[in-house]
């Protein structure tokens, strides 16, 4: 809405581009150094009017404490450019004022539109005449504030104007900004969901189930990742790992190792020659010479009763049968992680499963939580027992890894601060 205000003729004291207070072209002066707080500085108006002191007449100005509003007069764009300094809180622009290269006939709010462009982050009041109303409201819908009438400009209501259009600009941008940052929220969480791994598991009778949290505050995807698929031979493939550190640079390190293992997987590579071009593509990748990676393989035979289990640093997974207590696999052929030693070895031990299994493959933010108060942590101990009592109580599948991840949690008191991800793969007899 418009501001309807009364005549007034009372003449402000105006600043030129040189004037006292008035920045220069080097710079902002050291007056101007906390101006864009508008709570304890004056409020400056600039007014871009063809002939300030001539036809447009303001009232003196007063802030909301009662302090003067300091005025400074441009005759055109380009001056006005020149005093458009980070101190300036609120535009005036006279509408009738020509933009640059406009020609008769053209748009009638190009002048505005150009003042919009030249100064996005700083309120604009319109000034029309009065008989020409419908072009003010015109101007707010292009993106001014609010438009002023000409001739009815009164100090009191003039003042709460450049008051309520400094005030709406920063809500308006306040707005703005948390709008563009709750869409980028949203493409983030977009792009981390599409980054996360779809298992192909066509044609093969294991159940997949898997959970993961990272670490980092607010994020869906951490410097864990891991895949499983099946390739034509009818073999199954998992692989979970981790890439040290918790931020967004380890997390697409760990996208892109993931992407690597399954083009590599399904190019029939496995064992230790799929784990050295790992390690080389890490070696490209990584920002640091000082990052790694811990791997764990495992290549489930198509009968379901044999796997290869290849270690790279990594915990060793947890293996459950019907009538035998949970245990882990063995890990005493366990090569260095990736990024690590040049030329290194990863041997590949076979596995008997059995007829009907449960194999859990799980990065390390499972195991170092701590347990209650103290310095000790859950270890891999702790996790089998923790596991072997779930099993007993009938947790399966989806269930049994939101009960462990839920319960590691509980014991450390809060949140994890590392990555946790756990995959299940269920073999039923």
């Amino acid at each position: 809405m418009p501001v309807p205000v009364p005549r007034q003729r009372a003449i402000p004291a105006v600043e030129s581009g040189q004037a006292q207070g008035t920045p220069t072209a080097g710079g902002p002066s050291k007056d101007d150094t906390h101006a864009k707080d508008v709570t304890h500085t004056n409020l400056t108006l600039l007014l871009i009017e063809d002939d300030p002191g001539g036809s447009t007449v303001l009232p003196e100005l007063l802030d909301r404490s009662g302090r003067p509003i300091r005025v400074r007069a441009a005759r055109n764009l380009t001056e006005a450019e020149r005093l458009l300094t980070d101190d300036v809180h609120c535009i005036l622009l006279d509408l009738a004022l020509p933009a640059p290269g406009q020609g008769e006939g053209d748009d009638e709010l190009a002048v505005l539109k150009h003042v919009l462009e030249l100064a996005p982050r700083h309120a604009v009041l319109a000034l029309t005449a009065s008989e020409d109303a419908e072009r003010g409201a015109e101007a707010v819908r292009v993106g001014a504030q609010d438009y002023l009438l000409r001739d009815e400009l009164d100090g009191r209501l003039l003042s709460r104007a450049i008051r309520y259009a400094v005030e709406r600009k920063r809500s308006d941008s306040a707005e703005r900004r948390l709008a563009e940052g709750r869409v980028r929220a949203q493409e983030n969480r977009r792009l981390e969901r599409g980054l996360l791994p779809t298992p192909l598991l066509e044609g093969s009778s294991l159940r997949f189930a898997a959970r993961y949290r990272p670490g980092r505050s607010r994020a869906l995807l951490g410097g864990d990742f891991y895949d499983v698929v099946r390739t034509a031979d009818g073999t199954v493939h998992a692989m979970i790992g981790d890439v040290c550190g918790h931020g967004p640079d380890e997390a697409a390190l760990g996208v892109e190792l993931r992407i690597a293992w399954r083009a590599l997987t399904l190019a029939g590579l496995c064992g230790d020659e799929l784990l050295g071009t790992l390690q080389q593509v890490l070696e490209h990748e990584r920002a640091d010479d000082e990052i790694f990676a811990t791997l764990c393989t495992v290549d489930i035979a198509p009968d379901g009763r044999r796997a290869g289990l290849c270690l790279a640093g990594h915990p060793s997974p947890l293996l459950a049968r019907p009538g035998r207590a949970a245990r882990l696999l063995p890990y005493d052929n366990n090569g260095p992680a990736l990024g690590l030693l040049p030329g290194a070895r990863w041997p590949r031990m076979q596995v008997e499963l059995g007829p009907e299994w449960s194999l859990m493959l799980y990065t390390d933010g499972l195991i170092e939580g701590r347990v209650g108060a103290g310095r000790e942590r859950l270890g891999q101990d702790g996790m089998v027992s923790m596991v072997r009592r779930q099993l007993s109580e009938g947790l399966r599948g989806e269930e049994l890894l939101r009960a462990a991840v839920t319960e590691v949690r509980e014991l450390n008191g809060g949140e994890l601060t590392d990555d946790v991800a756990v995959l299940l793969l269920d073999r039923a007899g």
